[in-house]
C-alpha cells in the first residue's frame, strides 16, 4: 500500500458532488455513522487506468445502503462518473478506489431517521497488497475466535462498515501471530471466509467454497467462478466444515484488493500454489489486464 498516512496527501477527493482539496474532505466527529456504524463503503480496482466493474461496484453500493435503511442521494451513473475522474485526476495507472457513504450529525441517537447521507469517493496508488513473494507462494491463514454473524442478527448482505471490526480484531489477531490474514467461521462454526476476501479449496481437481448466507458474496467471487466454469472447471457451492481443510489440495483467497491469492496454510496444515489456482490467477489477470494491441 502506498506509504503515509491517508489524511495527508495531495490531490482531491469527490465528496458530496465536488471534488475538495485532499486534506480538506472531512466529516464532524458527531456523524451518526462514526458512533453508531451507519456507513457503507465499496473497493475497486483500477488497472491500466481502467476501473474494473465500475457499476457493479457503485451498484452494490446501493443495495448495501438499502440494508442499513438508507438511501444513497446520487445515482450509480453519478458514483461511476465520479470514480472515474477520481482516477483521473491523480493520474492512475495501478490503484484502488474507495467510496463510502455515512449518516451524518443531523442527530446522535440510535435512530437515523433524521440524519442526511454523505458520500465521498478517492482513488490512490496501490499495485497489490502482498508482495511479489506472497503472491507467488501464498500467504499464510490463522483461524479466529470470532465469527461470522447469523443473517437474523446482522445486515450480512451489505459492505458495511459495522461488520468490519469482526475482520480487523481477526486480522490483528492473525498478524500478531506472524500470520497474514485469518480465516473466519460462521456462527455454526462452519467455513466462512477470511477478513476481507472470500475463500476456495480446490478438491480432487474441483473448486469448493462456502454458501454467502452470512458474508458477502463478492464481486471478485463472481468473476472467478464464472472463470472457472469457462475453463471447465466444476465449482461446487455448499455448506462446509472444517475438516475440508484436510482434504483440500490447494485454497486460495479471492477479492478486489487480493485479487486471486494463493494460500500456503491455514494454521499448522501446509498447501502448494496448485495448477488450478495458477490458472485461475493467470485467467483474472488477463480479464483485467487484457492485452494491448
Amino acid at each position: 500500500m502506498t506509504p503515509g498516512p491517508f489524511d495527508d496527501r495531495d490531490g482531491a477527493i469527490w465528496l458530496d458532488g465536488e471534488f475538495v482539496p485532499w486534506r480538506e474532505a472531512k466529516l464532524h466527529v458527531l456523524s451518526h455513522g462514526l458512533h453508531y456504524g451507519g456507513a457503507v463503503f465499496e473497493g475497486m480496482r483500477v488497472y491500466g487506468g481502467q476501473i474494473f466493474k465500475s457499476v457493479e461496484h457503485a451498484e452494490r453500493l446501493h443495495d448495501s445502503a438499502r440494508e442499513l435503511n438508507f438511501r444513497i442521494p446520487f445515482t450509480v451513473a453519478e458514483l461511476d462518473a465520479a470514480a472515474r475522474e477520481a482516477v483521473h485526476r491523480a493520474g492512475i495507472a495501478d490503484g484502488y478506489i474507495r467510496p463510502v457513504a455515512w449518516r451524518g450529525s443531523e442527530q446522535i441517537s440510535v435512530s437515523g431517521a433524521a440524519t442526511s447521507v454523505h458520500v465521498a469517493v478517492s482513488a490512490w496508488e496501490w499495485p497489490h497488497v502482498f508482495s511479489s513473494a506472497a503472491q507467488e507462494q501464498g500467504i499464510r491463514l490463522r483461524t479466529s475466535k470470532w465469527r461470522r454473524p447469523a443473517q437474523d442478527t446482522a445486515p450480512v448482505r451489505a459492505k458495511a462498515a459495522s461488520l468490519y471490526n469482526i475482520g480487523t480484531l481477526a486480522r490483528d489477531e492473525a498478524e500478531a501471530a506472524g500470520c497474514d490474514d485469518a480465516l473466519l467461521l460462521d456462527y455454526r462454526g462452519r467455513l466462512a471466509e477470511a477478513t476481507g476476501a472470500n475463500l476456495f479449496l480446490v478438491i480432487d481437481g474441483e473448486l469448493h467454497t462456502p454458501i454467502p448466507e452470512c458474508f458477502l458474496d463478492g464481486i471478485t467471487r463472481q468473476t472467478v467462478i464464472g472463470l472457472a466454469r469457462d475453463l471447465g472447471i466444476g465449482v461446487r457451492e455448499r455448506h462446509m466444515e472444517t475438516d475440508e481443510l484436510t482434504r483440500a489440495d490447494e485454497v486460495f483467497l479471492t477479492g478486489t484488493a487480493y485479487e486471486v491469492q494463493p494460500v500456503s496454510a491455514v494454521d499448522d496444515r501446509q498447501y502448494p500454489v496448485g495448477k488450478v489456482t495458477s490458472l485461475l490467477a493467470k485467467a483474472y489477470t488477463r480479464l483485467v489486464r487484457p492485452p494491448r494491441g
